[in-house]
């Protein structure tokens, strides 16, 4: 039997996000013969001591990484996420790790459905993938953007609700081509992602390209989200966006998804200005974002880079939304605390897509698909997809 290399063992911690001191928590190594568990773990990853069976297997599932990655001469290269367009304060450097883990997961995703893609005849790259360049000008990429989709701003708005004008982009957009899917989280609550980690990603590929949104994230912002993702996918560049835009090319994507969403012309129509006091621009703002299905803090922002506002109000009123979102997302949570809540697999069908579910479901009914794969393609467990797939309602069963 080969022998851990133990340059693997604090790589795979350290690239899991996690301090010695988190990962013996997670490990379950507790003190013994008077040695401090992180004493213990530290030794081990010295390579003074051997790791038990037992204890690869508990490191393979907290550090997300397969048991054999343990045996290798050496840590792999980094995975390519991409950039990181990211510009994360001190306090949320520790989240490197999920949100690795997360982009990890999804790219594996991504490959087998590429494969599977790219083996059907009928399968042609998809054009706006990289078509453009920021020297094209955010007007040029929006309306690219806007004649793939086939949306209408008017039609976005005409929808009940923001969740029901989301899905009604969100269809649009996989119906050009793309899998859009919402997660937040690397399988449980306990590993949720905060949303000034990540808003969303993009895994540009011109055969099946990928965006994630951050479930964990205000569902108003789920649009905005997606249309700034896109501008990334048009731009041919893969990578992470957060809560925290000062990249160039982040602002040039913001100000794609504003402009899909909110015409420069109607923030006028706000009703505030550099002299409005930071209540009343709040009530306004919001109000004005609730009929339009818009994120309140991205209408304040747009109007504070029209220097309609300044950058106080900006970020005061930007707080307060942040506060009542999480008021109000806590509120939530503890209701379905108290009932019997949403059906696993009608969740899980809305987090994952009908693009992606109909990709598996089609197939695996051609057999390019086994039920292992498709679990893996899906997030679940191969005893799940079958259920998964019968969800009433699910078209394309028969594709």
């Amino acid at each position: 039997m080969p022998r851990v290399n133990p340059e693997i063992l604090t790589w795979a911690r350290e690239t899991a996000g996690l301090s010695l001191a988190d990962a013996v928590q997670r490990l379950g190594i507790n003190e013994a013969r008077g040695i401090a568990a992180v004493d213990r773990l530290a030794s081990i990853e010295a390579g003074e001591r051997e790791p038990s069976r037992s204890l690869l297997v508990r490191m393979a599932k907290q550090y997300r990484r397969p048991l054999v990655t343990f045996y290798m001469s050496a840590p792999p290269r980094k995975g390519d996420r991409g950039e990181d367009f990211r510009n994360l304060p001190d306090r949320l450097r520790d989240t490197h790790g999920l949100v690795d883990a997360l982009v990890r997961d999804i790219g594996a995703r991504q490959n087998t459905v590429r494969a599977v893609l790219a083996d059907e005849e009928e399968a042609e790259p998809l054009p706006f993938v990289a078509s453009m360049s920021m020297r094209d000008g955010v007007g040029a990429v929006l309306s690219s953007i806007r004649r793939t989709i086939k949306l209408d701003l008017a039609e976005f708005r005409a929808q009940a609700s923001p969740e029901s004008a989301f899905a009604l982009l969100r269809s649009r957009v996989e119906a050009a081509g793309v899998f859009v899917l919402l997660i937040g989280n690397l399988g449980s609550h306990h590993t949720a992602i905060d949303v000034e980690t990540f808003r969303g990603f993009a895994l540009s590929d011109n055969i099946a390209p990928f965006v994630v949104l951050n479930d964990q994230d205000a569902r108003s912002a789920w649009s905005f989200t997606l249309v700034h993702e896109l501008a990334h996918l048009w731009l041919g560049a893969t990578g992470v966006s957060g809560g925290f835009a000062e990249a160039q090319i982040e602002t040039f994507c913001n100000d794609v998804a504003s402009g899909f969403l909110l015409p420069a012309n109607e923030l006028a129509l706000v009703q505030v200005d550099r002299k409005t006091d930071d209540d009343t621009a709040a009530k306004r703002i919001g109000d004005f974002a609730r009929e339009r299905h818009l994120s309140a803090s991205m209408v304040a922002y747009n109007l504070f880079r029209a220097d309609i506002i300044t950058e106080a109000t900006w970020r005061t009123v930007s707080a307060l939304f942040l506060a009542q979102w999480r008021k109000s997302r806590d509120a939530q949570r503890e209701r379905q605390n108290d009932s019997t809540g949403p059906d696993y697999y009608v969740v899980r069908r809305h987090r994952l897509g009908s693009a992606l579910l109909n990709f598996v479901s089609r197939n695996m009914s051609d057999g390019a698909l086994t039920p292992t794969k498709a679990g893996q393609v899906l997030g679940v467990k191969p005893r799940s997809v079958a259920p998964l797939l019968n969800v009433a309602g699910l078209p394309g069963r028969a594709a």
